[in-house]
């Protein structure tokens, strides 16, 4: 088997919650009168939520205090979790289930890799914890994607070498995150475009033709 480990981003691979930080950035913008929508969200895909802060910023020609920033990351934060306790197992798709046992029973060791503070809230809410092995996350690393360290973190927790792992992601920060770990990667969603993965996926469980 190629392949020892599959490593999951979550937002927009596993769980669809980008209207829940587009809401939340939203309100910050308006707060602060900000222009920002859905081609400006779109680029904060994959990335932390002090940079997103920064991009939008750039966007309106703006500028703020690191102390000033800090605070409305963090307001934004409490927005998102706000969102977030809404959130049941029933926003899971079945194809995510589908494939998430699917890959159980080939027992291939699966973790989360994601830049988020708030995945194992995530996990909870849609009760994906039973699926996993590990959760590498933002509150274990230093350097957002497109550093590897999220990935790296995530191997080190299974005892997989990097060359044995997969990533799947849906963003281009991600897929370069993986490459940079020195592993293989598969892109659904809009990730498909960027010419980054070694395969795309229309739907999650077409990873599994790569596992068997």
């Amino acid at each position: 088997m190629k392949y020892e480990a599959v490593i999951f981003d979550l937002d927009g691979v596993l769980c669809h919650t980008d209207h829940y930080h587009y809401k939340a950035w939203h309100k910050i913008a308006m707060d602060l009168e900000l222009h920002f929508d859905e081609d400006l969200n779109n680029r904060l895909r994959g990335v932390g939520r002090t940079e997103s802060l920064e991009i939008i910023l750039e966007a309106n020609g703006k500028e703020m205090s690191p102390e000033e920033k800090n605070y409305y990351t963090n307001e934004k934060n409490n927005h998102y979790q706000a969102m977030l306790e809404s959130m049941t197992p029933d926003d899971i798709d079945p194809d995510v289930i589908k494939t998430l046992t699917a890959i159980s029973n080939l027992s291939i060791k699966t973790a989360i890799g994601s830049s988020s503070k708030n995945a194992k809230l995530i996990m909870e809410k849609a009760a994906l914890n039973r699926y996993f092995d590990a959760i590498s996350d933002g509150t274990n690393i230093t350097k957002p994607k497109p550093d590897p360290e999220v990935f790296l973190k995530a191997s080190e927790f299974l005892g997989v070498k990097p060359d044995n792992c997969l990533v799947v992601e849906d963003a281009k920060a991600g897929l370069l995150a993986g490459k940079n770990a020195n592993m293989d990667s598969a892109a659904i969603g809009s990730a498909v475009h960027f010419g980054l993965a070694t395969y795309n996926l229309e739907k999650l469980s077409d990873l599994l033709q790569y596992l068997e």
